[in-house]
């Protein structure tokens, strides 16, 4: 069968590379044709099967209202490219990742066009945007999701979904860094047999510039009480070093390490972390962290009047308390990291505590073979 997938971020290659995975494994005549990233390209060219990447989300990825407002053209011409290509191409199913911004409008066209639509990852219709559920209902066949409370959400709306776990416990089981030790990675990155520190800006140029001159001003004042302790920014895959290097500067307590995301996790004492993706990838991986997020104030006040959830952190979400602290907009300060990151680096009991909390989370998210199961699934419903 033919597959077309569209992932827009990050976070969308990874688990678009892992579904891709079980798809080919799940159907040998597969024919994929992609949006996606690196990690995508690469399953695509280990299999030599289907029509490979069209586009590479990293050209035009955007956050935040004015974003979105600043780069509306070129995001509108994006959308018509990805249309027009379905049409030409003439799929089996349209399997769209996250993304609603961009995924929404494919929908709406692909279920009109008459394609079957899949939605990998629901948009987190659960935090904001609610109405939005009107046009799943509306534009896609059958949801696809991938944590636990979401399944009562859209049960009592309606929905038509599947849940088969999280495939984000496939990709850091099977990660090389999760096996590699500590005495290996350090040899392999250049970085010193120090006390390790991660710092997680994002991937996005808005949020790295939110989120760096914070991130430097705690390693200098860190620094300043603990000079033996050194700093990993665990640089973007989408960005280059200069991203990094104007903040930087000549910090010798500070290193920038890419590609390096999961071991700079695992192998650091702690991790500040800009929400996301990546900090349920610390609670996965059983490193303490601390999250902190900054958005323009345009953006903040926007969000503050759609926003539902108590919590921005995936982990927190799950498990519906607070396992690890968040600090958001004016909270996200450096005399707030010190005293958080003081706490997750020294007390013990309270990282055993959180810890603890850790493997509670991964026990509601279930085991592993999640991307095998819902390419298994999405096979099953097509030929229905």
């Amino acid at each position: 069968m033919k597959y077309y997938i569209v992932a827009g971020e990050a976070s969308g290659d990874l688990h678009g590379s892992n579904l891709m995975k079980g798809l080919y494994k799940e159907d040998p005549r597969a024919d994929i044709r992609f949006w996606g990233g690196p990690l995508m390209d690469a399953v695509f060219h280990a299999n030599q099967k289907g029509q490979g990447l069209v586009e590479d989300y990293r050209e035009g990825a955007v956050m935040g209202v004015v974003e979105v407002i600043r780069k509306g053209p070129a995001l509108f011409q994006r959308i018509n490219r990805c249309k027009e290509d379905i049409a030409n191409w003439n799929p089996d199913v349209v399997i769209l990742i996250d993304y609603p911004g961009f995924n929404f409008k494919v929908a709406e066209f692909a279920h009109n066009a008459g394609f079957k639509v899949y939605y990998y990852i629901a948009p987190k219709v659960w935090a904001t945007r609610e109405h939005r559920v009107k046009k799943l209902k509306a534009w896609v066949d059958k949801l696809f999701i991938v944590f636990p409370f979401e399944k009562e959400f859209f049960r009592l709306r309606g929905v038509p979904f599947v849940y088969a776990g999280n495939p984000l416990v496939d990709a850091i089981e099977g990660h090389p860094a999760l096996s590699e030790t500590r005495a290996a990675f350090l040899a392999r990155t250049g970085l010193p047999d120090q006390l390790l520190i991660a710092l997680l800006a994002g991937s996005r140029s808005m949020e790295i510039g939110q989120m760096m001159p914070v991130f430097m001003e705690l390693a200098d004042t860190w620094h300043a009480e603990h000079p033996a302790d050194v700093f990993v920014v665990a640089a973007a895959p989408a960005r280059s070093m200069q991203d990094y290097e104007r903040y930087v500067g000549a910090r010798d307590y500070v290193k920038v390490v890419f590609g390096e995301t999961y071991g700079a996790i695992r192998h650091a004492r702690a991790a500040v972390i800009n929400s996301g993706t990546a900090s349920l990838e610390a609670a996965l991986i059983g490193t303490p962290q601390i999250v902190g997020y900054r958005v323009n104030a345009i953006t903040a006040l926007v969000a503050r009047h759609f926003i539902k959830v108590r919590y921005v952190s995936l982990g927190n979400l799950i498990l519906d308390r607070l396992a690890f602290p968040e600090l958001l907009q004016n909270r996200f300060t450096v005399p707030n990291l010190m005293k958080e990151l003081d706490r997750a680096m020294a007390d013990e009991a309270y990282r055993t505590a959180m810890q603890a909390d850790y493997a509670e989370i991964r026990t509601l998210l279930g085991g592993s073979g999640a991307s095998e199961a819902v390419a298994r699934a999405m096979i099953e419903s097509l030929k229905k």
